[in-house]
């Protein structure tokens, strides 16, 4: 079977190994390399980066131009194949293979369309997360899918729940693909009235409060990462929470308790116990090295 491969993410690296693996990967087509961290150098995506290693021809590419639409048609694909690519299909392209346009996208839809479904299914507390092989079609997460799987969330970070979903989603791609391309698929298409929409995550939506519940303010910490982390002030220093759990000390809201290396925040209905933490211009740190430095009588927390 031969594919194009478009994606960027490292959510979509175990696709595109999944898909070398099995099948003839005629052209990867990723975003261009981007600018980050502190050395503000050219870093290649992580789905560029893992297909040089594989040997797999890469166009890079921001937008759908002529020049790549030639070079799509020109690859001779069975099916097209999207992981997380972070780019607009015209229809020219959603056609152009004769299996059509296939996407890995992480929910059991049509719970959780849009670009945040992990953290918003972590941050709604749902007990399930998991991805959909569907169809690209002119709304966002709109097509119908033809194969779902699930996987508990229980208190996995938005980093362990994307990786292992990541992993999933590559196999059920392999694994439908064959019928996806024979036409013997089963498509289903999504009831309506079951859509939520997972927008992205604002940084203030993850912002810890003493007003708010501790199961609140605990699901916002596992929802949370580099780009919305869940931050407060403790003791009137900015802190970002890592890692965190429901406790079970009764500490009043907005207050702060320290006993043997271990922390509690004082929420609206019990407290939060901080587990790893990152004080502003700090290494992280577990919460008993950052007991340590919580000293004195009628320690208090906020929002930040």
């Amino acid at each position: 079977m031969r594919v194009v491969f478009m994606g960027t993410p490292d959510f979509a690296v175990p696709s595109l190994e999944a898909l070398a693996a099995a099948c003839d990967v005629a052209l990867v087509l990723t975003r261009p390399d981007a600018v980050r961290g502190r050395g503000r150098a050219l870093v290649p995506s992580p789905v560029k980066a893992r297909a040089l290693e594989l040997g797999l021809p890469v166009l890079e590419a921001s937008r759908i131009t002529p020049e790549v639409t030639d070079a799509l048609r020109g690859a001779a694909a069975d099916v097209f194949c999207v992981a997380a690519y972070g780019c607009i299909l015209p229809d020219e392209v959603l056609t152009m293979a004769p299996g059509g346009c296939v996407n890995v996208h992480a929910s059991l839809l049509p719970r959780w369309r849009g670009a945040a479904p992990i953290q918003r299914a972590i941050l709604a507390g749902d007990e399930e997360a998991g991805v959909s092989i569907m169809r690209i079609g002119h709304g966002v997460d709109t097509g119908a899918y033809c194969a779902q799987a699930s996987v508990a969330v229980g208190e996995k970070d938005t980093e362990a729940l994307t990786a292992e979903l990541a992993r999933v989603g590559a196999e059920l791609l392999v694994e439908t693909l064959p019928s996806v391309v024979d036409g013997t698929a089963a498509w289903v298409e999504q009831d309506e009235a079951l859509v939520t929409h997972a927008a992205k995550i604002s940084k203030a939506e993850l912002m810890l409060d003493p007003a708010d519940a501790a199961r609140e303010n605990a699901l916002r910490v596992q929802a949370s990462g580099d780009t919305a982390p869940a931050r407060c002030v403790v003791a009137g220093r900015g802190v970002r929470v890592c890692a965190a759990r429901v406790g079970e000390k009764d500490v009043a809201s907005g207050g702060v308790a320290v006993d043997r290396g271990r922390v509690w925040l004082g929420c609206a209905d019990g407290a939060l116990e901080a587990l790893r933490v990152k004080p502003d211009g700090k290494r992280e740190m577990d919460a008993s090295a950052w007991a340590a430095g919580l000293r004195g009588d009628g320690l208090a927390w906020e929002r930040a």
